[in-house]
């Protein structure tokens, strides 16, 4: 089970200010928490850095990487912030993210290639946000083949069904439970990841959705999450249920987790 650990986004305040003041201890402080909490991936993102994306994600990469050991999730909609992040990464990176759209195509898939990255493939191409099950499927049958002729092996792969608020409809929870089930039933080696909360946008209590949901897609085959790590029910669910799911031989992970008090009921 991979674990992204999400707080380095500049669409929190807190982080939009720390970039802004180049505070670099604060974010170094978050990066270091999320690698303790059990991130096995720390996501950098930038997007509010108008006119400057490129030059701070650099920056924000290679801070990060002076105080923790884990690869990096270089997550950015301009192709030239993933470009400068990548370039100052060291070891293998991961890209956030690559779609079916004409355009991001053509701008990220040489990225992925040239740095060898994992990347995040959204299921979305130029007819918008999925609406339904086969939509997925449908972007998915262009998006794995597409990624695997051009050399990008299938573990390195992670499917995106796009999550979208429950509170819009109610049935975007099933409709997301049965995406992820149906993707890895049709690509077993490929990876499927979320971030997790996109599906309580605008409720009250999300993260109480948020737990719900991840141990609802954990059943349907998802294995990676973008998240909090520092929500310690959350990640105390997350081992839980990994070991209730057979993934965590002996339930050793779940073992050393509470041993260490990682987690706790």
């Amino acid at each position: 089970m991979l674990v992204v650990g999400e707080l380095i986004n500049s669409s929190r305040k807190a982080i939009a200010r720390a970039v802004a003041e180049r505070d670099k201890e604060y974010i170094q402080d978050l990066a270091r928490k999320q690698v303790e909490a059990g991130a096995h991936i720390i996501d950098v993102n930038c997007g509010t850095s108008i006119g400057e994306e490129d030059k701070v994600m650099t920056w924000l990469v290679n801070i990060v990487q002076e105080v923790v050991d884990v690869p990096l999730c270089i997550d950015s909609p301009s192709a030239e912030a993933l470009a400068a992040g990548l370039a100052a990464h060291k070891g293998q990176a991961m890209i956030n993210s690559i779609t079916a759209e004409k355009q991001r195509w053509e701008e990220v898939l040489p990225l992925v290639q040239k740095y060898k990255a994992k990347v995040i493939a959204l299921c979305m191409d130029d007819g918008g946000m999925p609406e339904s099950v086969d939509d997925r499927l449908r972007v998915a049958g262009r998006l794995v083949p597409g990624l695997v002729e051009a050399g990008i092996p299938e573990e390195d792969i992670y499917l995106d069904p796009l999550i979208k608020p429950l509170g819009v409809n109610s049935q975007y929870g099933v409709e997301a439970l049965e995406s992820v089930a149906a993707l890895k039933e049709k690509y077993p080696k490929v990876h499927t990841i979320c971030g997790l909360s996109n599906v309580s946008y605008g409720l009250p209590e999300r993260r109480l959705l948020n737990r719900a949901f991840m141990v609802m897609c954990l059943t349907r085959g998802m294995d990676a999450f973008i998240l909090d790590p520092l929500d310690m029910p959350l990640m105390g669910l997350l081992k839980a249920a990994t070991a209730l799911a057979g993934q965590d031989e002996y339930c050793l992970e779940y073992i050393a987790a509470a041993r260490a008090g990682k987690i706790k009921a």
